[in-house]
């Protein structure tokens, strides 16, 4: 039976992965509220389709930190992905290359940089951070990316400390003795320790720490994880060039907003200072098209992402991206919009309570 959207590599990716690894990537914090309010919130929107516009042709393409993508619809950062297929990120870059969209690699990358960029030497990629507690590992990280080519620096603020993952926690995850992660090493390290002590993120980070990043790399700061005006409008005094709105998939504190329902409190106080956006329940074309709606300049994509990889690697990769974009065009043409600058806040609706 062919896969015609997400739900259906969602189920065959399922049935592919062992239980350890699938709860690994479809977990979430605590009662697992906000992973599923994520999805849930979008549906809680309606659409306001408009009618007799000339909508023979159809152009999905846009920017996204002045470089030009295919569509709205990128990779969001993701770590571990050999958990999933053998080749891993590389195999992931391919088809972010292929489809002419971006990747935001990880930190947690089980695959080096300098395979991923020699894997899709031509795609557009971010580079994503945890913060280190040691400082040097971070300029050495953050300037290796810089000079691989990586076209910014996203750096995740929502991990302070690591959610309470129930699942995780029941099947003694322990992915520090399965996996190499090689970029948190140095040279001689990647090629003579056979595991790693997933070190510690520094919870010590805070505002002012910025200004030492933007001390040591050209790259523009992306900050990712993102949820009210005060942070946003903080984030915009801090002179960081983008937002990723995010609650991390639901997998650190349970019972915030829906990240679509926090998209319009940060677009808000942003005043089109910086752009801005989303990651988090996109799961169909009309999702992407709310969150274009709403003030999102692109989408980022976890876990349909990890489910294509499961079921066909970088084929399935492509084809989860080229069925969200088939979607968004079929979703746009059906609403009236001509190209991505006509979405606007005008085509969708909330229902009254």
């Amino acid at each position: 039976m062919p896969l015609v959207c997400l739900a259906d590599f969602q189920a065959r990716a399922r049935e592919h992965l062992s239980k350890t690894t699938w709860d690994f990537i479809d977990g979430a914090a605590d009662d697992g509220f906000t992973r599923d309010d994520n999805i849930a919130a979008f549906k809680r929107i309606r659409l306001r389709p408009r009618f007799l516009k000339d909508v023979s042709e159809v152009d999905t393409r846009t920017t996204i930190q002045g470089m030009q993508i295919s569509a709205p619809i990128c990779i969001a950062p993701m770590g571990f992905h050999c958990l999933a297929w053998p080749d891993g990120e590389m195999s992931t870059a391919r088809a972010a290359q292929a489809t002419g969209i971006c990747y935001i690699t990880s930190t947690y990358a089980s695959c080096t940089l300098e395979d991923i960029v020699t894997a899709a030497p031509s795609g557009l990629r971010w580079f994503q951070l945890y913060v280190q507690p040691d400082r040097q590992l971070n300029k050495q990280l953050i300037q290796r990316a810089e000079s691989l080519g990586f076209k910014a620096l996203v750096i995740t603020v929502d991990v302070p400390t690591v959610g309470n993952r129930r699942h995780d926690i029941r099947n003694k995850l322990n992915l520090k003795m399965n996996l190499l992660l090689k970029d948190l090493r140095s040279p001689k390290e990647r090629d003579s320790i056979p595991h790693l002590q997933m070190t510690a993120i520094d919870p010590s980070i805070c505002w002012n720490d910025l200004s030492w990043f933007q001390s040591i790399t050209q790259l523009p700061i992306i900050l990712k994880g993102i949820l009210t005006k005060e942070d946003a409008e903080l984030a915009v005094k801090h002179n960081v060039r983008g937002i990723i709105v995010s609650n991390h998939g639901g997998r650190q504190l349970d019972e915030v907003a829906a990240s679509i329902d926090a998209l319009t409190e940060v677009v808000t106080a942003v005043q089109g200072k910086l752009e801005v956006y989303l990651d988090g329940g996109i799961r169909t074309g009309n999702d992407v098209l709310k969150a274009l709606a709403l003030g999102a300049k692109c989408v980022f994509v976890g876990r349909p992402i990890l489910w294509g990889l499961a079921c066909k690697g970088e084929h399935g990769v492509q084809e989860v991206l080229n069925i969200l974009k088939k979607e968004l065009r079929t979703s746009m043409t059906l609403t009236g919009c001509r190209s991505v600058a006509e979405i606007n806040q005008d085509l969708v609706q909330f229902p009254r309570l």
